[in-house]
């Protein structure tokens, strides 16, 4: 069964050429390999989904908590739930990682410490990437909104990149929800659909999709095969009046 997805960290913009020479601007993703941590079912957690990590943590400078996630750790709980005959819970003995996510998926025949790698894009057209945009802080309504601001003219005197008014009329006399206004511009997760894909370099793990992926350079991404239906355009039926003139 194919994977559901794969984690991954943006490496960049570049541009390649197509075989009729056409410049093709391409965001170079690293994607993989991704184990198996956990696998959720029904019955112990309530619903079905699939557990993957990316990017090795030095053991060093994980928490117990992470290096347990990973590796079976001798405790006085687990010796003691042993003894009372608890099933422990299968773990995928790797390097504990940077990045986890969990994917909505039918886990049956997925098994915990299986490694997913880039190749399972090899026959996907389209992808999905999800991740988290550059924080640009506390913008302005110009910057982080797009407005034109105030004229460059008399009569309007170092106020020239502000919003204007946003106050109401005595009814309703109040400031409408969802007013653009200046504040926090950025660091928000954002999701780029359906973005071709352009190459996939097995060897050395790396995604080419075309376009612009959100984050910064070295940003962790979520990468799904698209579920976005591209539905074509079919004739208009022709009514019965014009195929009788015809």
């Amino acid at each position: 069964m194919a994977a559901p997805g794969l984690l991954g960290r943006k490496i960049g913009m570049t541009q390649i050429f197509d075989e009729k020479g056409a410049a093709v601007p391409v965001t170079v993703i690293e994607a993989g390999p991704c184990p198996v941590l956990t696998v959720r079912s029904v019955d112990r957690d309530g619903y079905q989904a699939v557990q993957l990590g990316f990017r090795n943590k030095p053991r060093r400078l994980a928490s117990r908590a992470q290096r347990g996630q990973v590796a079976k750790l001798d405790s006085k709980r687990s010796k003691r739930l042993a003894a009372a005959g608890s099933v422990a819970v299968l773990k995928a003995d790797c390097e504990p990682q940077r990045f986890i996510r969990e994917f909505r998926s039918s886990a049956e025949d997925f098994t915990v410490g299986q490694v997913f790698t880039v190749e399972v894009f090899a026959d996907v057209k389209a992808v999905d990437v999800t991740g988290t945009t550059k924080g640009r802080g506390t913008a302005g309504v110009m910057k982080r909104h797009g407005f034109h601001g105030q004229r460059a003219s008399h009569g309007v005197k170092k106020v020239h990149r502000h919003q204007g008014g946003t106050g109401m009329n005595t009814s309703p006399a109040r400031v409408f929800k969802g007013k653009r206004m200046a504040g926090r511009f950025g660091n928000e997760r954002s999701t780029m659909r359906n973005l071709k894909v352009v190459r996939v370099d097995q060897e050395n793990g790396l995604l080419l999709v075309r376009g612009a992926v959100p984050g910064p350079i070295g940003g962790y991404v979520v990468v799904r095969p698209t579920n976005k239906i591209v539905r074509v355009p079919t004739a208009a039926p022709i009514s019965k009046k014009k195929a009788a003139s015809k």
